[in-house]
């Protein structure tokens, strides 16, 4: 029988443009391997609640990025409607979307990141930071490098801004160096590509616009970084918990070695994105990739005694 999946795209977040281009790819490839593909490009709840309950799909494949994504409110609705759906679930989507508590996660498990500090922007204009320049500002809870700032002299830092003085912000040490990557799939690492961007920094702009940066795979590294990058992904990916895929993001330089920057528990799809370009060079097509989430695409099980109101 055909599988019916649903496939939401869009969203809240500062990365809605992203999604949408990366909706469309997944639809496409996945109409193309025989699935019955239902497009839905998320601007309300209540309506894409209406169409769950329609159409009552097989799957949901969760195309998604940024905040209402990734970040386990997307996941915990579809579990509670009981609804399988491809990417890691809640809790694994809360711990890797926050970079603060990722950080801790790779502390504990000897994966090594930059020194730094959490506070809002309002105490960092008050009391500014305890980190040295050159160091960057971030926010403690977004993707695509939105709202990313390289504070290298005290004219860059009066540069930095949010709207919200309570916006939660990362400020660590700048660590210089090859920009790398690494995707797992299924728990398995893939490879470790190099990004050179043309312009200062990976920014968003870097990301997603053509011919702005360059993919080096295989990565023109050592081979042990290479085996570093890859082990310190699939660990993350377990110790998180996450489910299929993931993508971890590093800098590399011979005195600070490897250092994670942050996981992507839900990475982009498009055209230019780094995991169908992982994918492929192991032999796995974009097609192949979106068919492998659906078919592992799950939710978290309620148990007699939650479905029943009670505890067990």
């Amino acid at each position: 029988m055909q599988k019916k999946v649903l496939v939401v795209m869009g969203g809240f977040s500062s990365e809605r443009e992203v999604s949408l281009v990366s909706g469309k790819g997944v639809c496409d490839a996945l109409t193309q391997k025989g699935y019955n593909v239902i497009p839905f490009t998320l601007n309300d709840v209540y309506e894409f609640i209406e169409v769950l309950k329609k159409e009552k799909p097989d799957a949901v494949f969760n195309a998604l990025h940024g905040n209402w994504g990734e970040d386990g409110e997307i996941q915990a609705l579809l579990d509670l409607l009981q609804i399988p759906y491809t990417h890691s679930g809640m809790k694994a989507s809360v711990l890797g979307m926050d970079k603060a508590l990722t950080k801790l996660v790779c502390e504990r498990y000897g994966i090594k990141v930059a020194k730094g500090e959490e506070k809002t922007f309002g105490e960092y204009k008050k009391f500014g930071t305890q980190i040295k320049i050159p160091y960057v500002v971030k926010p403690a809870s977004d993707g695509s490098s939105v709202g990313v700032f390289i504070v290298k002299n005290e004219e860059d830092a009066k540069k930095v801004f949010y709207e919200d003085d309570a916006k939660e912000i990362i400020i660590e040490e700048f660590i210089d160096g090859h920009e790398l990557t690494c995707a797992v799939l299924n728990g398995k690492a893939l490879a470790v590509t190099e990004m050179q961007a043309k312009c200062s920094f990976y920014d968003y702009t870097a990301k997603y616009t053509d011919g702005m940066t360059m993919h080096v795979l295989p990565a023109p590294i050592p081979e042990n970084v290479t085996k570093t990058c890859m082990a310190y992904a699939e660990k993350l990916h377990q110790k998180l918990g996450c489910k299929m895929l993931s993508r971890c993001d590093f800098r590399y330089n011979e005195q600070d070695g490897v250092v994670l920057l942050e996981i992507n528990t839900a990475p982009g799809m498009t055209p230019l994105s780094l995991v169908p370009e992982q994918a492929k060079y192991c032999g796995i097509s974009y097609a192949d990739l979106c068919a492998q989430l659906i078919e592992h695409a799950e939710c978290r099980h309620l148990e007699w005694g939650e479905q029943n109101g009670s505890r067990k």
